[in-house]
């Protein structure tokens, strides 16, 4: 372990807050009654999710309540993952298009070991394809009644067998009363926002819950239009049976954003500046053998539009048999719009034809030898997806021993049309135009690499899972865990969109998981549990693409993940301590852009995770969220053993004290921030540039003014910060990097009716 990861750092978590806290009953209805810390309801992780309470689990799980997300104020789903000790959340790439590492597991970009699911269903099967990972088709609103976070435990057995983290997004449900809020948000970057949403009773145990949102601004760095916009709508029906619950759900999302991309770390550069701007966000790209012309906006940035329809059914059968079926169907686009770094910044004079100035292809301006240009990517990703996918459970209650038999099932496909490269100079400057007078700009084939696909995809997954829980004492509970897995790809690619099948995959292969876990209470509020879980990366579209080598040699692309873990957990009225520690052994395979070899890794990491919280009698709430971890590349092609895991910190911390006051007349006041400090990171996996650490602090505070009325108001980073989340993925020695999102204030006053 190196010296800077001797550092053991405490923090504190946003995870559990004084405001009342969302818990789930037998009948899986959020409870509105507040909650003691040991009365903490979970439902993700169980085979059948049937809740139990936090205390009582024998594996690694993090809550958040509806108001604790509020107090977060994420800019984005994944931005809310870095609530969860053990996650590395790179939010900094805008809405969508986030990077989230999971204890020590490998990888550059995007979230090969995260899933997000809805109503316990996941929003696709495929974790991460290029340019789409699963935070992308999700976004936050007042339709959330909780988030649960499973990391290791019982993942690779249940639901799509996910190894690393799972989060699953609960919707808030109707009751006999009417009740709902309105809420509108603006912000010191112009964002205008309303939120709504309502719920009440439709007949006899018959209730909806309806609400959504629509939002635009010039985002956070301001591109000179509304490149940040969008809407969505949901609707959730739930039926009480005198045997059950059945609850159905549609989902409807419109909404993208400016990608933020690594940028020149060069003087005059800072956390303002953005590629993208009115003088460049239309262009035009040229591809295929015969050089077709195309225009498009590149303000489109990245987003979904889409929906995720689908529902669960809880039922009692009798006899101690319980059925479970949860499911969704998902279908939309997801593409991605960017101007690329490529490379460093030059001078003029270096490139321009005539070694001395060049013209502005928007304004005509003349632009001296002297004025900073870089190399910009304009890249085209059009992904359109479709899923059906399907969890069915079956559970059996005896005295001392619980069974579950289920059958898991998901068909899935994937259509891409991308024109990578594209390459041209820019002026450095936020929004730089384009220039004309340069052989790279004026000559489409003289700047290099492009690469050019058009690609299908079909895949499914069919697997059989089975877990058994044995009561054996009072105090001590076994259990196991089995899956089987029928992993099936059909997918073909023409590279170079010349017509030509370049690239051609049957893939039908299976793969077998388990896990082991053991939970012993030392009294009814405190524990420990051991757990050892195999589970499995499986093969989608792209690792065929980047590994088609490797597939035609007879490889058959799966990653085996092993993982252990030791925990202690303890929840008193006022306070909770969950400790985790872990250690994990991980294959996997990346490259560093489209096109290029694939890196095979096994990455070995162990560490401790610390989730903790303690409310104090006069109204001060403390949480703690630490992660201390020590990562090592164990074996690599590319001759990087031995080295730590690119763009992961040895250690990371999360202090949040939240204070209520009580004022006149029945109403009160919370004030409520958090300190943020993340060790120093690798750059790349042949750890030759160091990302310095940070430490970022957010304010909030929020006001009831009366029963119904209240105001918030937070602002994150504080003191604007110029933290990096990444360099430069595509050429680490290049001098470019990706800051967290400068300072920002949002105001919101919200309405709540009943």
């Amino acid at each position: 372990m190196t010296h800077r990861k001797l550092s053991l750092a405490l923090a504190i978590s946003a995870a559990l807050t004084t405001a009342p806290t969302l818990a789930q009953e037998s009948d899986q209805q959020p409870s509105k009654q507040q909650q003691k810390d040991f009365e903490q309801i979970i439902i993700t992780g169980t085979p059948s999710g049937t809740s139990v309470r936090k205390v009582d689990a024998s594996f690694a799980i993090t809550n958040l309540s509806a108001e604790a997300i509020e107090k977060l104020a994420p800019k984005s789903t994944a931005d809310l993952f870095k609530a969860v000790p053990g996650i590395w959340a790179e939010s900094s790439g805008g809405v969508s298009g986030a990077n989230v590492f999971v204890r020590g597991f490998p990888g550059t970009g995007d979230a090969p070991f995260v899933t997000v699911q809805l109503e316990g269903a996941p929003v696709f099967q495929p974790p991460t394809l290029s340019f789409l990972e699963n935070s992308t088709l999700f976004r936050m609103d007042e339709t959330i009644a909780f988030m649960e976070a499973l990391r290791g435990g019982p993942n690779p057995v249940i639901s799509n067998g996910q190894p690393g983290l799972t989060t699953n997004f609960m919707l808030k449900e109707g009751s006999d009363f009417t009740e709902g809020t309105i809420k509108y948000t603006t912000s010191d970057y112009d964002l205008q926002r309303l939120d709504a949403v309502v719920s009440g009773a439709l007949g006899d145990d018959l209730y909806y819950m309806m609400g959504g949102y629509v939002k635009s601004s010039p985002g956070i760095r301001d591109a000179g239009f509304n490149s940040e916009k969008g809407h969505q709508f949901t609707v959730n029906i739930t039926k009480e049976l005198d045997n059950g619950k059945m609850n159905f759900y549609t989902r409807h999302t419109d909404d993208h954003g400016t990608w933020y991309l690594p940028t020149p770390l060069v003087e005059g550069v800072n956390n303002d500046y953005a590629q993208i701007g009115t003088l460049n966000r239309q262009a035009s790209i040229q591809y295929g053998p015969n050089g077709t012309s195309e225009s498009f906006d590149f303000g489109n940035g990245r987003g979904w539009d889409g929906s995720v329809s689908g529902g669960k059914v809880f039922l009692e059968l009798g006899g101690g048999w319980e059925l479970t079926d949860r499911f969704n169907f998902t279908k939309g686009e997801a593409n991605t719009f960017g101007l690329v770094p490529n490379g460093a910044p030059t001078a003029l004079a270096n490139v321009a034809d005539n070694g001395s100035d060049a013209e502005g292809l928007v304004t005509g301006d003349t632009y001296g030898g002297d004025t900073l240009v870089q190399q910009i990517g304009r890249w085209v990703v059009l992904k359109d997806i479709e899923s059906f996918t399907n969890d069915l459970a079956l559970t059996k209650n005896l005295d001392a021993l619980t069974m579950t038999f289920g059958l898991y099932n998901s068909n899935y496909e994937a259509k891409d049309w991308w024109s990578l490269g594209n390459q041209s100079y820019h002026v450095v400057a936020p929004g730089g135009e384009n220039l004309t007078g340069i052989d790279c700009n004026d000559n489409a084939d003289s700047c290099g690499w492009n690469y050019d696909i058009n690609a299908v995809g079909d895949g499914s997954t069919t697997a059989f899972y089975t877990a058994f829980e044995h009561k054996t004492t009072d105090k001590l509970t076994l259990d196991v865990g089995l899956r089987s897995e029928k992993h099936q790809i059909e997918y073909t690619v023409d590279e170079g969109l010349d017509g030509e099948v370049t690239k051609a995959v049957q893939y039908d292969e299976t793969t077998f998981s388990y896990t082991v876990g053991a939970n012993y209470m030392l009294t009814n509020r405190s524990g420990v549990f051991a757990r050892i879980n195999d589970g499995s990366k499986m093969p989608y579209f792209d690792d065929f693409r980047d590994n088609f080598g490797s597939y035609t040699n007879g490889d058959d692309l799966i990653f085996d993940i092993q993982q252990y873990e030791l925990g202690y957990k303890m929840a008193e009225d006022n306070y909770s301590l969950y400790a985790t520690a872990f250690m994990s052994e991980v294959e996997s395979s990346f490259v560093s852009q489209p096109g290029a070899p694939a890196e095979l890794t096994v990455n070995e990491s162990q560490g401790i995770e610390v989730d903790a919280n303690y409310t104090f009698d006069f109204g001060l709430n403390l949480n703690l969220n630490a992660t201390v971890q020590d990562t090592e590349i164990a074996e690599s092609t590319d001759g990087n053993q031995g080295n730590e895991a690119m763009r992961q910190p040895g250690w990371q911390f999360r202090v949040t004290p939240s204070y209520d006051v009580e004022l006149a007349g029945g109403n009160y006041a919370t004030l409520y921030g958090t300190l943020t400090s993340v060790d120093d990171r690798w750059s790349d996996n042949g750890n030759t540039v160091v990302l310095e650490g940070y430490t970022k602090v957010d304010l909030g505070a929020k006001w009831v003014m009366t029963e119904n009325l209240n105001l918030r108001l937070s602002v994150d980073n504080l003191t604007d910060k110029e933290g990096l989340t990444e360099g430069d993925p595509r050429n680490p020695t290049a001098p470019n990097g990706r800051y967290i999102m400068p300072r920002s204030v949002k105001l919101s006053i919200g309405y709540n009716f009943f």
